[in-house]
């Protein structure tokens, strides 16, 4: 399988420039934008990269799987998942901060991932072991502390999710500067490069196409991605929230974290 990780890894970045431009056909446009039943929003451009992507799949690996936001195909240890849009609500609503992500996930674990925001052209990519990129050029995390004043941190609340950290998000705001991007990919994506410290996800129901790619991207740029409580979890399956950070934050806003919550998965 090592082999084959830059032919996957092609595969990927093909997947992602159609699925960008499949994004920027429906931008400006009538994207037929309709409400699923969690109260998340769902457009035409998440339903035509997702099937787009089952079809290349079954043709290119038959063997594999997809798990993607709008759809899934197959049951494999070899899973490509995928969130064809993430931050739908901006995109739908003709904000610019939408991105594309896809990983392939062995056995539990990402080993290929790529995100892709077709309104900056930027393409970033991760193979297991072989460093994070964005369009090429090798990118890292910062080394920013919770209290220093170039820190940026991310946390967007999700309708009815398990966790409130309402609490937690007080106390770090002593300390750091939060927004919310509408996109926690575009947010993680942020964390690699370097212009962001932290991000907070507090999805968990099939959430886990929301941080598959992620997962690598930002842990081959040097930062650390783990749950809320700061365990390891698999990529094929829901997840229990994330912690997106730098790696030098990241104990300090668990323990903030595990002061007014309780872990759900261990119930």
């Amino acid at each position: 399988m090592e082999n084959n990780l830059e032919e996957y890894l092609e595969f990927a970045k093909n997947i992602a420039k159609y699925a960008g431009k499949i994004m920027i056909k429906y931008f400006n446009k009538d994207n037929g934008s309709s409400y699923k039943g969690d109260k998340t929003i769902v457009t035409l451009a998440d339903k035509e990269i997702n099937t787009y992507l089952i079809e290349k799949v079954k043709e290119k690996y038959p063997n594999h799987s997809v798990d993607g936001e709008e759809e899934q195909f197959g049951k494999s240890d070899y899973v490509w998942v995928c969130d064809p849009v993430d931050g739908t609500a901006m995109y739908a609503r003709n904000i610019p901060v939408a991105v594309f992500s896809l990983a392939l996930v062995v056995n539990g674990e990402p080993k290929v991932g790529v995100v892709f925001d077709p309104f900056t052209n930027s393409l970033y990519t991760a193979l297991k072991g072989d460093g994070a990129y964005k369009n090429g050029k090798k990118i890292t995390v910062n080394e920013y502390g919770l209290d220093d004043m170039r820190t940026v941190c991310n946390c967007d609340y999700l309708v009815g999710g398990e966790y409130n950290i309402s609490k937690v998000l007080e106390d770090l705001k002593k300390r750091s500067y939060f927004v919310g991007l509408g996109s926690v990919i575009r947010a993680s994506i942020c964390v690699a490069s370097g212009d962001f410290t932290l991000a907070i996800f507090l999805g968990t129901k099939h959430k886990n196409c929301d941080i598959a790619a992620v997962k690598i991207i930002v842990e081959e740029a040097g930062g650390i991605v783990t749950d809320l409580f700061g365990n390891e979890q698999r990529y094929d399956r829901s997840i229990n929230g994330a912690i997106i950070s730098n790696g030098k934050v990241h104990n300090e806003v668990i323990e903030y974290i595990k002061k007014y919550l309780k872990d759900k998965s261990n119930n």
